[in-house]
């Protein structure tokens, strides 16, 4: 049965009470099992360290590590002091990484043994006065942590916004507990009976829900050090598990492994996904003999729209994303935030309790985005009589690569800080196996010669090296608007296959 709390300090406190030797959490990479009494005590005793080290109510404290027990007790013990994490995304380089340490304020970091050398390099000139490895947070005397104000901010966390650097979503206990509550009193309406897998990095939102769901709903958390396609369904027959949630490529990638008598061997009773491909749902399903539900959510809203049991058969393969959870609106506008009739195209725009309070330290940006009492998630989406929306597109200048969000701007600005690039224009192609992938179109200085490879080496010294480009084209100028801006749209026009003329860095070949 869920445990409905407004804040995730007593999420905990009661989870402790009502499933004290219940395994809340299972890492698999190194087999360390907690239950949700050690999950207390843990945390607890980590906000005694972080206390003594100087942490207090609302300081930003930045943290970088991989799947392991110190991420999600480090979080926990941050709320249990009112203070805030930062997840960085640890293939975060010199130029994002640094930006976040900076514009979230963190006087303090917390590193994984090996992200320690990274973090002190982005650390340079952030503000940031201490890095620290989980080790030197020795324990102390547990925090008697009171329960937290609803909405109080307990994360800032970055996503890439349409356009330049990361922006951070200023994320409160309500949130969280929402998304949670949400997927208890609805479906799939996960309980103490369930097995729960995550199989993503604990630097996104997807693994600290679930944390908040095991905690809400008793259930079992699996985590995965990452996505293997080749070992996943045999970690979720060893587990037992019998609900997840994947996004992006890992449906297609799971559906390319080698077929096996046991795929249907399984006791998963539901997954929940993100951007099913619909020539692929009802392929996923036979295989694994068991209902995928399509999900939509952002960073900065959490959960906002499911398909549900009694939209599912009718939907399949159709691109349904469902229609809004119990805490959601969902209506979808014209380019004047207008109403539009059933059935027509336009904006998808969300209300609703739980949502993201606005973008850090940016408050024009979060003017913009909840304009008129909205979220406008710069989504295209059609909505029909019976209310079930279906996504048709983004509006937005972004590029999304195998589940990652690519800021065209950040990655250009990037490329604009090598000597020999005068001009660049980074544009979203095409890709059936990653959705789309990254293309650079590159004017060079006077005399410059500068070899892709070695562009995308500089890159990838800046940025993540999902952000780096696969395609690159040079061209002596760039066509531009009235007011001097690069006339993207006239150069996805330019050719039918925008990978014509170009340098294909994975083939290493010119097309």
């Amino acid at each position: 049965m869920s445990r409905p709390s407004a804040d995730l300090v007593t999420l905990l406190r009661s989870a402790a009470e009502s499933w004290p030797e219940h395994t809340a959490w299972i890492f698999d990479a190194t087999g360390e099992r907690l239950s949700f009494t050690e999950v207390d005590r843990r945390s607890g005793k980590l906000a005694g360290a972080l206390a003594a080290n100087g942490v207090r109510a609302d300081d930003p404290v930045a943290v970088m590590m991989g799947n392991q027990p110190e991420f999600p007790l480090l979080w926990l013990s941050l709320a249990k002091l009112g203070a805030i994490l930062v997840p960085l995304n640890t293939n975060y380089r010199e130029l994002d990484g640094g930006h976040v340490l900076a514009h979230c304020g963190a006087r303090l970091a917390v590193a994984g043994d090996e992200f320690m050398s990274a973090l002190r390099d982005m650390a340079e000139d952030s503000g940031v006065e201490r890095v620290l490895t989980v080790h030197e947070l020795a324990d102390h005397p547990p925090v008697d942590a009171a329960a937290a104000p609803e909405e109080r901010i307990v994360n800032i966390q970055y996503t890439s916004g349409t356009t330049g650097t990361p922006k951070g979503c200023t994320l409160s206990h309500r949130y969280w507990t929402t998304l949670a509550s949400s997927l208890t009193r609805e479906h799939p309406t996960v309980t103490a009976e369930d097995t729960i897998l995550t199989a993503q990095p604990f630097h996104y939102i997807d693994p600290q829900w679930n944390v908040a769901l095991g905690l809400m709903s008793g259930a079992t958390l699996v985590i995965l050090d990452r996505f293997h396609p080749d070992s996943f369904w045999q970690k979720v027959r060893q587990y037992r598990v019998s609900w997840f949630y994947c996004l992006g490529l890992m449906p297609t990638l799971l559906l390319a492994t080698a077929e096996s008598h046991l795929d249907t061997q399984h006791e998963v009773r539901a997954i929940s996904a993100s951007a099913i491909p619909p020539e692929e749902h009802a392929a996923l399903e036979r295989r694994w003999a068991v209902p995928w539900y399509e999900s939509f959510g952002m960073t900065e809203t959490g959960s906002d729209l499911r398909v549900s049991p009694d939209d599912h058969d009718e939907t399949v393969g159709t691109g349904c994303i469902g229609r809004p959870i119990a805490a959601r609106e969902a209506m979808i506008v014209d380019s004047h935030d207008r109403p539009l009739a059933r059935g027509s195209t336009g904006e998808l725009v969300l209300r609703g309790v739980g949502l993201m309070h606005g973008y850090h330290n940016a408050p024009e940006a979060t003017a913009t985005a909840f304009r008129g009492g909205w979220f406008h998630t710069g989504d295209q989406a059609m909505m029909d009589h019976r209310g079930r929306v279906y996504y048709v597109g983004r509006s937005k200048d972004m590029i999304r690569r195998s589940g990652e969000n690519i800021a065209a701007d950040e990655v250009e600005r990037a490329l604009l800080l090598h000597p020999g690039v005068l001009l660049a224009a980074v544009l979203a192609v095409p890709d059936k196996l990653r959705g789309e992938e990254v293309k650079a179109y590159i004017v060079s200085t006077r005399d410059a010669e500068i070899a892709p490879d070695e562009l995308a080496d500089f890159c990838a010294s800046k940025l993540a090296y999902f952000k780096v480009p696969r395609y690159w084209e040079f061209t002596d100028t760039l066509p531009t608007t009235p007011s001097e801006r690069v006339a993207k749209g006239r150069l996805r026009a330019a050719k039918a296959d925008l990978r014509a003329d170009s340098y294909d860095r994975k083939s290493g070949e010119w097309m």
